[in-house]
């Protein structure tokens, strides 16, 4: 096997951008995931049962679905559908958002639900209203329980911005591709990809172990 290390270098620069836009992509499609989570996964332990019902209606929705069709609706249905065009990096950013929180709401529901009901009878007997229970009480312990999972989800939304090269979108997969077929060098090319890939999910997880041990579980 003739493995050429200046293919790689020549590359390296491409695959970097392209590395950039996956690790924004990601960033911000789960700030917005964590968010609407939270909010799902709190609607599902403690919300009224008909909120509890919708939100489990749209977490089965979401989870039974791959995510490539989900950018695609996204991207291709959403502007029949709503008369608008929808670019690229919005439809992206816009399926991690809906495809984290749905995963995320279960994981919160979990910890929320994994907490004592002495803690939450505690806040109560104190006078708090619920939602300051839940907030200050239940909601920082549940974190720290919940720290390993959400782990898992940034390293799956992480590697899962490669799905996007189906909707023209420049991430390191996107990147890889071009560059391999104007050099026709996929095993220098793709080596280099996966190094990319490696390299991003190992510091996440060095990252959240570093986390895991200064918050100590409760």
């Amino acid at each position: 096997m003739d493995f050429q290390w200046a293919v790689v270098l020549e590359a390296l620069p491409s695959l970097w951008q392209g590395a950039q836009l996956s690790l924004y992509i990601a960033s911000v499609g789960l700030a917005g995931g964590i968010v609407l989570g939270a909010l799902a996964g709190t609607c599902r332990a403690y919300g009224h049962p008909l909120l509890n019902i919708l939100t489990q209606c749209y977490i089965e929705l979401i989870r039974g679905t791959p995510m490539v069709v989900q950018v695609m609706f996204v991207y291709f249905a959403l502007p029949q559908l709503l008369g608008v065009r929808v670019d690229p990096l919005d439809a992206a950013i816009f399926a991690i958002i809906i495809n984290s929180s749905a995963y995320l709401a279960e994981v919160v529901r979990g910890a929320l639900l994994s907490v004592g009901m002495g803690l939450r009878n505690a806040g109560l007997a104190l006078g708090l209203p619920f939602y300051k229970v839940v907030y200050y009480i239940l909601g920082p312990v549940a974190f720290r329980r919940l720290i390993a999972p959400l782990g898992n989800q940034c390293i799956i939304s992480l590697k899962d911005t490669s799905l996007f090269i189906v909707i023209g979108v420049g991430e390191l997969t996107r990147q890889g591709q071009e560059i391999m077929a104007s050099n026709f060098r996929a095993i220098e090319i793709w080596s280099a990809v996966a190094l990319f890939y490696l390299l991003m999910t190992g510091s996440l997880t060095l990252i959240l172990r570093l986390i895991e041990k200064r918050m100590p579980i409760l």
